[in-house]
């Protein structure tokens, strides 16, 4: 450990290539200048603390929001060498704050394992940022040095003697760069959370003094690790093994972890990271899992007569039904599939969990027999389950492959053909639904009525599911199938629009359908083919002439604005109280329409939200439903 805090200098930061167009395209290197990409400064800032965490250094990391925007994270690492590296002429410090590609994990002797392995993470904040101050304390020296928009404001300044080594670093993000400066609170905690989850004794703390009323403070630390991580994501479960399963195993240049635990849930959820980085895509370190589940289950069965020598093996997808699992692996150079880093490539990954893991779990199980015959009993359920849906199924594969004759009675078609420029709107009520058919373009719209409430997916399984009329229309219209048949390729309109009406059911009715396309349909929510329509609360006429407000902030600000002036308000109930004309100008017309468009930032965040909302507890599905409902900033007009 001494050995690698002595020989972490500047010649250990290698410089690949030079800081160009941060500032011109942020998109590429963030994603997007919006709310994702304004919290992934946060988090490239905040990897580099857990890296040095994994490297030995420093068990704890501090997140503190300002009133002015700006953020500052603080960690007990090493510090930042900010003597001459002698390929540059410049000082370390300095090359890391403004040159793409600079930094020492780029060499194994300061890093084992490391997330941020394409060194682009604190470079590009301070870029986008409208100014950062960096202090660093490193080899008992205080250093400090200020930046304005990625260029430096002045020379490093040394600050005396430090007892701590470490590093803070505050920066404001640029608001000419990004849409929106205002950080989400919740956002953050879900993701120091999780941290704190894969690296078991490390403390994560987050502390926000915006509020001049009020200090909010979350602190995160986990000795349990993943284990208790998967009982927090089934906390709102009822499991069927007491006990997580765990098991962990360190190999030359790779370290993993597993744990699972089964719920008495339909939906299989599987989280996988690789160096601390979610890879929502699985790579071959899920594939080893998944192959050592299913044979370590089906061989289980059949050494204690639960499967008959005729029976066929139990399928992945059977035996994952109602899982629970957490993943976590570290490598000294991972390969990861895109820019986005989803997929992790490394091949040699999947021999190495599937040959260790099924040996775990095969000696597991035989301690443990009776969680080996839960899990078995429940997939057999699943196999009947499944056999009951599969004529379902072929019906729906049936008619998708025929022509629109078999299209639901209550669809209205649009005339295009092309789905990149067709919209179906899935309308609450035949009222609505009637409005929306006379006011709509036929060109390019189609409208789906749907009547009542569609069955709550959450709690079903998957023949329940097609037993329901409005979902097997909604399936039907769409054309792409559903779970294992699911083919967005077969997608028939690229924008499907759900309109609701403004009130409670109407939100109700709509996050049962967004539950419908997240559980078994969720390409099409990462492809961002589904939005929300914003029909308007309130029509205030005056002289002759109407506007539309689309929330009660809106009507405030219309009273303070007109105190003086004559005016009559109407209160919409409900889509059906608009005519076909004030439906199509306030709602659907393209030129004037609100739509918010569904995306998921965080699986582990939108995965307890479903969870937890779409459970038996209504009142905590309004309340989320409301509180967060004006949050959303995806608009597409």
């Amino acid at each position: 450990m001494e050995q690698a805090r002595s020989n972490y200098n500047a010649d250990k930061i290698e410089v690949l290539e030079g800081l160009s167009a941060v500032r011109k395209r942020p998109g590429m290197y963030i994603g997007s200048t919006g709310t994702k990409g304004l919290h992934h400064l946060v988090w490239e800032v905040v990897d580099n603390s857990i890296d040095e965490f994994l490297a030995g250094f420093g068990n704890r990391v501090t997140v503190i929001l300002h009133k002015n925007d700006s953020v500052e994270v603080r960690d007990r690492g090493r510090g930042i060498p900010v003597d001459i590296h002698s390929a540059s002429g410049r000082p370390a410090l300095e090359i890391i704050m403004t040159t793409l590609h600079a930094g020492g994990k780029f060499n194994s002797d300061s890093y084992s394992f490391s997330g941020g392995l394409h060194g682009v993470g604190v470079s590009v904040v301070n870029a986008l940022s409208e100014w950062l101050e960096i202090t660093t304390c490193w080899q008992e020296q205080e250093y400090r040095q200020k930046y304005r928009r990625g260029r430096p404001v002045n020379e490093i300044e040394e600050n005396g003697s430090c007892s701590k080594s470490g590093t803070k670093i505050i920066f404001k993000p640029d608001p000419e760069i990004f849409t929106t400066t205002n950080f989400r609170y919740e956002t953050l905690v879900h993701r120091l959370q999780e941290s704190a989850f894969l690296n078991s004794g490390l403390q994560l703390e987050l502390r926000d003094y915006r509020d001049k009323d009020e200090v909010k403070k979350d602190v995160f630390s986990y000795e349990g690790g993943i284990r208790e991580f998967v009982s927090f994501l089934n906390k709102h479960h009822s499991s069927l093994n007491e006990d997580t399963i765990y098991y962990s195993r360190e190999l030359k240049k790779c370290k993993f972890e597993i744990a699972l635990q089964y719920n008495e849930g339909y939906t299989e959820r599987i989280f996988s990271y690789v160096n601390n980085i979610k890879t929502d895509e699985g790579g071959y370190h899920v594939t080893g899992f998944k192959t050592a589940l299913t044979r370590a289950f089906n061989n289980f069965a059949r050494e204690n007569n639960l499967l008959n020598n005729s029976d066929p093996s139990l399928t992945g997808s059977d035996l994952r039904e109602g899982l629970t699992a957490v993943i976590s692996l570290r490598l000294d150079n991972p390969q990861f599939e895109g820019q986005t880093k989803n997929k992790l490539g490394n091949s040699d990954v999947k021999s190495k969990i599937e040959t260790n893991f099924y040996e775990f779990l095969t000696e597991y199980l035989s301690y443990n027999p009776e969680t080996g015959k839960a899990v078995v009993d429940k997939a057999l359920q699943a196999v009947r389950a499944r056999q009951a849906s599969k004529k379902a199924r072929e019906l729906s594969r049936k008619n998708n492959s025929i022509s629109q004759r078999n299209l639901p009675v209550k669809l209205a078609e649009c005339s295009s053909r092309k789905p990149e420029k067709s919209e179906l709107y899935l309308v609450e009520g035949d009222s609505a639904g009637g409005s929306a058919k006379q006011g709509r373009n036929r060109k390019f719209q189609a409208i789906l009525p749907l009547k009542g409430k569609i069955l709550n997916v959450e709690r079903a399984r998957l023949e329940k599911i097609l037993s329901n009329k409005e979902i097997v229309s909604i399936i039907s219209s769409l054309g792409t199938g559903i779970g294992e048949d699911f083919n967005i390729d077969d997608l028939r309109y690229h924008k499907i629009i759900i309109m609701t009406d403004a009130d409670i059911d109407g939100a109700h009715i709509a996050t049962l359908i967004l539950t419908l396309f997240y559980r078994y349909m969720d390409e099409l929510i990462k492809n961002e083919h589904i939005y929300l329509a914003c029909p308007p609360l309130y029509r205030v006429s005056s002289k002759g002439k109407n506007k539309y407000l689309y929330n009660d902030k809106e009507l405030e600000d219309y009273r303070r604005k007109n105190p003086e002036k004559n005016y009559s308000i109407q209160r919409y109930k409900g889509l059906g109280e608009m005519n076909p004309d004030q439906l199509w100008k306030t709602t659907m017309n393209p030129e004037n329409r609100r739509l918010l468009k569904i995306e998921i930032d965080d699986l582990i965040e939108a995965d307890e939200i479903f969870t937890r909302l779409m459970g038996s507890n209504s009142s905590l599905r309004k309340e989320f439903i409301f509180n967060n409902a004006s949050e959303a900033i995806e608009i597409d007009v």
